[in-house]
């Protein structure tokens, strides 16, 4: 599938890996901001691998909930 995706693609030579079609967005109020800030947070809570938004290893969520994640994250509000 991914091969005839790449062919078909004037952009790519063989293969494509990422979808061409994304949808950008400007993050122009803090409301979209924190609005996307929480759906990142929350993609692994809806998918049941955690109870909550910090609990995630790989998530600046611990961040947000004033505790310390694996990364230096500079927080937006």
């Amino acid at each position: 599938m991914m091969m005839n995706a790449g062919i078909n693609n004037g952009n790519n030579k063989d293969w494509q890996f990422w979808q061409q079609n994304n949808h950008p967005i400007e993050l122009s109020y803090p409301s979209i901001i924190n609005q996307k800030l929480d759906y990142l947070h929350y993609n692994p809570v809806e998918a049941s691998y955690v109870e909550s938004p910090e609990h995630w290893l790989y998530s600046s969520g611990k961040d947000y909930y004033g505790k310390k994640g694996l990364l230096v994250v500079e927080l937006v509000y």
